[in-house]
């Protein structure tokens, strides 16, 4: 006997198909999701990854920062005690300088001229004095030229006046006292305790 299917064969073919459709569009959305989801960690990964590693630079950075500001106050005490030692210097070389200049003055001065006053004002020196004569004044001016420690003589004014009965050349002259090295000032210092 020959069976006959009376049962719409295409339809149910059709539902077949759309049932392997179904279940295979379910394991592609499934393994769409499951390779999204893969790439969204790897990338998400990265990402904090990269955050570790900017966060990482950014504290070496606060840290040389710092570390920068530390050597630029270094640097400033450095330029201040370098400051403060050339004052000291300075200070230590100008403070025999009083010693040499008067002691080229009594030196220098000839006999027939005394001194009134001396005034300092920074390396010029201006002297007042009396002379019994202007030889006597040039003959001072003449030693001062000669000095190591003075330079420039300059008189400013030379007028005769009568003292005690006796006639005297009031002068006023200026000086300058050479500015002595630190190894003048040592070798004058040590030859003078030799």
């Amino acid at each position: 006997m020959i069976r006959i299917n009376l049962l719409p064969h295409r339809e149910l073919k059709r539902k077949a198909r759309q049932q392997q459709i179904a279940v295979l569009a379910g394991m592609v959305g499934f393994l769409g999701l499951l390779v999204v989801w893969g790439v969204h960690d790897m990338i998400a990964e990265k990402i904090e990854f990269q955050n570790s590693r900017n966060q990482y630079l950014n504290e070496q950075v606060a840290i040389l920062d710092k570390e920068i500001a530390e050597i630029r106050e270094i640097k400033n005490q450095t330029q201040e005690l370098l400051t403060r030692k050339q004052i000291v210097e300075t200070l230590q070389n100008s403070r025999s300088e009083v010693v040499y200049l008067l002691d080229q003055l009594v030196r220098l001065l000839p006999d027939g001229v005394y001194l009134q006053s001396i005034k300092q004002e920074g390396h010029n020196i201006t002297l007042v004095g009396y002379a019994q004569s202007n030889a006597w004044v040039s003959t001072l001016m003449r030693n001062l030229e000669s000095s190591p420690w003075l330079e420039s003589p300059l008189l400013i004014e030379i007028k005769a006046m009568t003292i005690n009965n006796v006639r005297q050349n009031e002068f006023n002259m200026k000086i300058k006292l050479k500015q002595a090295s630190v190894n003048d000032v040592q070798n004058s210092s040590f030859n003078a305790a030799g």
